[in-house]
Formats: structure tokens, sequence, C-alpha cells
């Protein structure tokens, strides 16, 4: 998700190295795995099998990783950015893809650098 983030990032102007720090690898790694992260909770009832629409009627907050999964995955298709992670997210999110279909995608998918 980081080399991803960077890839997006570098695309519209970031320098690489501020992804590295807190801004970056900081957040990311609290939004994955804090137990208090929003995002966190959405991924949990997702993998649990619940769908979109029931996991949010159950929070009375906004997880702003649901709206901006779309707005990253159709910014990234607009760049051309590879983003494996982004795109089955969205699926997951937007397409009614079962999660683990979307990670056994992501782990047979053909192995390359990520900093390609």
């Amino acid at each position: 998700a980081l080399a991803e983030m960077t890839r997006l990032g570098v695309a519209l102007g970031a320098r690489e190295e501020t992804f590295r720090g807190l801004s970056g690898m900081g957040d990311l790694i609290v939004t994955c795995y804090s137990v208090h992260s929003r995002n966190n909770r959405v991924g949990r009832m997702l993998g649990s099998g619940k769908t979109l629409d029931e996991t949010i009627a159950t929070m009375n907050q906004v997880a702003e990783g649901v709206p901006n999964a779309k707005n990253v995955y159709e910014l990234a298709r607009k760049l051309g950015v590879r983003t494996p992670l982004i795109d089955q997210t969205y699926a997951v999110l937007y397409e009614n893809k079962p999660p683990a279909a979307a990670l056994r995608e992501l782990f047979e998918r053909d192995p390359r650098s990520e900093t390609d």
C-alpha cells in the first residue's frame, strides 16, 4: 500500500521521501492496525462477511477510506498509475467482490518490483 501511495503521490508532484514519514507510513500503520481506526473496523467487518451497507449502518462516523478509495481509484486510472491494492479495495467496496476473491487475486498476480 505504501508503494502505491508513493507512486500516486509522485505522479501528482509530491516528493517520494514524504511518504516514508508520519504523513505516509505513519498514517498507514495507524489506519491499518489501530482498533480505534474506523477504516480498520470497516475492513474487519467486510472480512467477516458483512456488506458495505451493513457495515456503514453500524457506524456513527465516516470511515474516510470508503469514499477515498473511489476517488483514489479514479485518480490512479486517470494518471495511469499501477495500484493493485487500491483496485481490489475498490472492487470489494463498489463492485461487491468478495474480500477472499480480492485477496486471492492479489496473491496470484505475477510478481514484479513495486518501484516500477
